[in-house]
């Protein structure tokens, strides 16, 4: 090991103690909660087809992008309420605030939808921060931000037309949503405090069911706090046949493109027949460690991200 290696893991071991607590007391919040912990493959079959997400390939099979469709396959044959802290594997995404390789937290309330699933959110974002002894303000980048639910909940068909000026909802264009997200609609968040974004455009529902007194949107929710993107909230969609149009839609877009194969993923797709109803929130660990931990960088609480591993 270089000099410059040992001073790097040195300098931060503060900050990986702390994310060691942290996963100390997301574990302690669920079982408290009567979740069951479960562990699902990371070496899968298929995985869910995403135009945005590229999986990596390993002789015919894929590092897993995401715990969704094998936990849902656990509820689907009668398991309770679950959680899981697991690594998954994008590629392409490397930054500030991404790794290829990073920690997801990923858990399913039966008979739940994706409020009660926010609910949960704010119960243990609270619930951690009073275990690190920080009370319920933390301090964040030079701000302090309240985490006293409950947190502020703006649509997103309002917060475009407030700071983007066009309806995402009624004029759907994906490619626009995400820029105008990033440039002009995150930017406009309260710093001190979470905000709750809602009801996703129907073309960016993924897995969530949509709304039935307004299918142009979804039962989606994502939570921002100190300008991280942390959670990403479902009411679940259970519906077999509405499932795969979908991912047939997304393979389509894909093969079109010319940039992944990917197969449908029909054992999951049986299982949804089975699916009760439910809500499901995949939380992204490393930036929870970030918020915590005061840090700037991604690359501040994980001992060896790509450029270092």
């Amino acid at each position: 090991m270089t000099r410059a290696e040992s001073l790097r893991l040195i300098q931060i071991k503060t900050n990986l103690e702390r994310r060691a607590s942290i996963l100390d007391a997301i574990r302690a919040f669920f079982i408290n909660e009567g979740f069951l912990e479960v562990e699902t493959p990371l070496l899968v079959p298929t995985v869910a087809p995403e135009q945005y997400i590229t999986p990596f390939a390993v002789n015919g099979w894929f590092l897993s992008t995401s715990p969704e469709m094998h936990m849902k396959r656990l509820l689907a044959a009668g398991y309770g309420n679950i959680f899981q802290i697991c690594q998954c594997f994008r590629k392409g995404e490397r930054g500030k605030l991404h790794n290829p390789e990073f920690t997801m937290l990923e858990w399913y309330r039966r008979n739940a939808g994706y409020l009660q699933i926010i609910q949960d959110t704010e119960r243990l974002v609270l619930s951690i921060a009073t275990n690190l002894h920080l009370g319920s303000t933390i301090h964040y980048q030079g701000r302090d931000i309240d985490l006293v639910p409950p947190w502020p909940i703006t649509t997103v068909r309002q917060a475009f037309l407030d700071h983007a000026h066009w309806d995402p909802t009624s004029n759907p264009d994906p490619e626009r949503f995400d820029i105008d997200l990033v440039d002009k609609v995150m930017p406009n968040f309260a710093p001190n405090r979470p905000t709750v974004l809602l009801d996703y455009p129907a073309a960016n529902a993924s897995m969530a069911r949509l709304k039935s007194a307004d299918p142009l949107v979804s039962e989606r929710a994502e939570v921002f706090i100190g300008g991280l993107e942390i959670a990403n909230a479902y009411s679940e969609l259970i519906d077999a046949t509405e499932l795969e149009q979908r991912f047939q839609s997304e393979i389509e877009r894909l093969e079109q493109a010319g940039s992944q194969h990917i197969l449908m993923p029909r054992r999951f797709l049986k299982a949804v027949a089975s699916l009760p109803p439910c809500g499901g929130n995949a939380l992204g660990v490393d930036r929870l460690a970030m918020l915590f931990c005061d840090a700037n960088s991604i690359d501040n609480v994980m001992a060896f991200p790509r450029d270092m591993a």
